[in-house]
């Protein structure tokens, strides 16, 4: 007999202790003998659970409180758990499972196997690469992963685990959903304008409208953007004669086909390369899918593999920069430093002000893990940064003398927005300035607060030739655990809508009394709490700028955010040219840059040979660049210029000798008549109203509306709940309510009427409001 306390025997004992602790990890429970693990499968779970189902049913109907009745269930909830367990979903009766989805499921769990094998093997080695137990953990690995390429057909891959059945059904359901609802939306409109032809006023017909109006709001609630009727669900209500609905038939197949391959190199751009220059779709017609390929065409973003995160291109970037630089100066005069507080955020400091997190709250990313191991507190990525900074300024600030505090820092934060994310418009990560401010009396404070916006206004009018008003949000829009906050707005033509362009926010006293941001009064003597301002800008302005001045060729930049302000391009070169000649033509296409240059005109030339200069002039007026220049042959005998204006296509010859002053120019007329248009537009949209039935026909015309506004919060509900279409002519008209952008600064000179504008307020309105649709 073998002696028990023998070498042979501990080693034994060694490697037995190691296979349950394997057995543990990979089964997470403990192994016990004479009890091999359940191999039933999903399948036969699923067959299980119907049966048990049926039983449950039978002995309910005869006793529903019987001991029997109970055992039933008290099983039928233990199979349906170990169906989750199994197959990583809930039970589900109408959706058998198939032995292929079995497959998938345990494909993806011998891969996980695979996974925690590997990771104890590398533990072994790195104590004993030798040792017994490392043996047995390494057999066991290569077995595990014989067995995968037997079940799978090829060879065990890190970072490349199967897909399950449940990732293919989330996938579908994201790429299809868009498309299923808008048929939806398509085939009840059809419907809707049938009934409507045999009789408006029915109950049916109000009951189909309805039905209507809530899909469109779910559309909208769900992808932030109205719905655009098509043209072939509008093509869907002609009737056809048979003969043609079969020819038509395989032509929607066609289309329909073409239509998801179009998708396909759109919507999710990153899975393809793009190929062809310019846009397919006009403005007028679809503005989602216009802005998506106008951003991706002209080189401002790229695709990136997290939702709602995108990569800003040089092209973009370079905008940003030119915004950041002009206003980055601007605060400085004014005594504003910048700094860089952390991008982490303890759960205490976050939750410390419950008032402004609430706004936050549910977009808030939070940090979990840190390798395999769970943190002890979780840690949020700031969504904006008060409760980063506050505590740093209650250390700094001991007294009067250590006033004003005016902190900027120009950074990213993460609000993982559940709304359908749009680049520019509405990402789960924007790139901002935000500035925190602290002085001794409220007067400084609320004096920043305007003079802040007044530079945010200028960075709109000035720069991106975008004329905004400057207001007031309401009590119900303004920032949460501020006083007040103002804001800057501008007005998208195209579909009518309003849209933020940065806030500057006076805090009062909440935040310093919150985070002890005290000082000694040098009057009284006593504990003062210290006045605080923030105030931030987005990449947003971007977006704006793209839906406001842009147009179907692709975009129009402003001159003063242009990254490239002229573009030079040589034409008439052919092959047959003397050689001489075409290097005259480059050589005189550089000294023009050169001049450009030297006058702080931002100029490039474009000399690529493969390339046409039709093609080359197409590339530039996608990307926007203000003034194109060309220089042929022709130009250069009588020492001249072609000079083509982006934005209304203006074509002019100008003298070499006088080019920089003109350019210059150019440049100033080009962005004053830019804001002159936008201006025009938004004043023609611009409406007054003191009646409720016209504040909702020019809000479906697109307008923003001036109108009486008692200032509560309820009756700005009720103002947009009663204003979204309550009656659908097409199906592609708006839903959406109105809300309040802003309460002008600047009052309309019209005397205030007596009654607020909702018709079922008996409030007194305090001032005008500016309503519309909104971003």
């Amino acid at each position: 007999m073998a002696d028990p306390k023998g070498v042979k025997t501990k080693e034994a004992i060694a490697v037995l202790l190691n296979l349950k602790k394997v057995y543990e990890e990979l089964s997470a429970k403990d192994y016990e003998a004479e009890k091999p693990p359940s191999s039933i499968s999903a399948e036969d779970l699923y067959c299980s659970i119907e049966k048990q189902g049926n039983l449950v049913r039978s002995l309910k109907a005869t006793n529903p409180k019987s001991d029997e009745t109970k055992a039933a269930i008290s099983k039928l909830l233990d199979l349906k758990k170990q169906y989750k367990e199994r197959t990583g979903s809930e039970y589900n009766p109408k959706s058998a499972v198939s032995s292929q989805d079995q497959m998938g499921w345990e494909n993806a769990e011998l891969y996980k196997q695979i996974e925690k094998q590997g990771n104890l093997v590398r533990t072994f080695k790195a104590a004993n690469p030798k040792s017994e137990e490392t043996k047995v953990a390494i057999a066991k690995l290569l077995d595990l992963k014989q067995k995968y390429k037997e079940m799978t057909g090829m060879e065990y891959k890190p970072k490349n685990a199967p897909v399950t059945p449940n990732d293919k059904e989330l996938n579908n359901d994201s790429i299809n959903y868009k498309e299923t609802l808008a048929r939806k939306i398509a085939q009840q409109g059809d419907l809707v304008r049938s009934l409507k032809a045999k009789d408006a006023k029915s109950e049916e017909t109000k009951n189909a409208i309805k039905e209507l109006l809530r899909l469109k709001k779910q559309y909208m609630d769900e992808f932030d953007e109205e719905y655009a009727v098509s043209t072939a669900s509008a093509n869907a209500s002609i009737p056809k004669n048979e003969e043609s609905q079969k020819d038509d038939g395989n032509k929607a197949k066609t289309k329909e086909i073409e239509s998801k391959k179009t998708l396909a190199s759109v919507k999710v751009p990153e899975m393809t390369k793009q190929t062809k220059l310019g846009l397919d779709v006009k403005k007028e017609e679809n503005i989602a899918e216009w802005y998506t390929q106008i951003i991706m065409k002209a080189d401002m973003i790229e695709y990136y593999d997290v939702s709602g995160c995108y990569i800003l291109r040089p092209w973009s970037f370079a905008i940003w920069e030119i915004i950041k630089k002009w206003f980055d100066s601007e605060i400085k005069k004014l005594g504003v430093c910048n700094c860089y507080f952390p991008m982490f955020v303890s759960q205490n400091a976050l939750e410390k002000e419950k008032e402004h997190i609430a706004d936050f709250a549910p977009e808030v990313a939070w940090v979990t893990r840190a390798g395999n191991s769970e943190l002890n507190e979780p840690i949020a990525i700031r969504p904006t940064s008060e409760t980063v900074m506050y505590p740093s300024y209650a250390k700094w600030i001991q007294s009067y003398r250590d006033l004003p505090i005016r902190l900027n820092q120009w950074c990213n934060v993460v609000r993982w927005e559940f709304k359908h994310p749009t680049p520019f418009l509405r990402t789960r990560e924007f790139l901002w300035q935000e500035g925190h401010t602290a002085f001794q009396t409220k007067d400084e404070a609320e004096k920043e607060v305007f003079v802040i916006l007044d530079l945010y206004a200028k960075v709109y009018t000035d720069l991106l030739a975008i004329p905004v008003t400057k207001g007031r949000k309401s009590e119900k829009e303004k920032f949460a655990g501020g006083d007040f906050t103002t804001t800057v707005e501008a007005y998208v033509p195209i579909n009518g809508r309003g849209i933020q362009g940065a806030t500057s926010h006076h805090l009062g006293q909440n935040f310093s009394k919150m985070f002890d941001i005290s000082f000694e009064d040098p009057e009284t003597g006593k504990k003062t709490f210290a006045w605080q301002n923030s105030w931030g800008m987005t990449t947003r302005t971007i977006g704006a700028m793209i839906l406001i001045h842009s147009d179907n060729d692709g975009l129009v930049l402003p001159p003063k955010v242009a990254p490239i302000q002229v573009i030079i391009i040589p034409v008439g070169i052919t092959a047959q040219m003397d050689k001489k000649i075409r290097q005259e033509i480059i050589t005189k296409t550089k000294e023009v840059m050169k001049i450009l240059q030297n006058s702080n005109i931002r100029t490039d030339t474009d000399l690529r040979e493969n390339y046409s200069p039709g093609w080359k002039f197409n590339h530039w007026e996608l990307k926007g660049v203000p003034i194109r220049l060309e220089i042929g042959p022709k130009d250069i005998e009588k020492s001249q210029v072609t000079c083509v204006i982006r934005y209304n296509r203006q074509k002019s010859v100008i003298p070499i000798d006088n080019l920089s002053a003109k350019c210059s120019e150019l440049l100033d007329e080009i962005h004053t008549n830019m804001y002159m248009n936008a201006e025009k537009i938004r004043d023609k949209h611009l409406k007054i109203t003191k009646h409720w039935s016209e504040f909702k026909e020019l809000l479906d015309q697109k307008c923003l509306i001036l109108a009486a506004f008692c200032g509560f919060s309820h009756c700005e509900d009720n103002i947009k709940k009663d204003s979204s279409n309550d009656e659908c002519n097409e199906a592609g008209a708006p839903a959406m309510g109105a809300k309040t952008l802003c309460i002008p600064l600047e009052q309309p000179s019209e005397q205030l009427p007596m009654q607020c504008i909702h018709p079922k307020c008996k409030e007194q309105p305090k001032f005008y409001a500016l309503f519309g649709r909104s971003y």
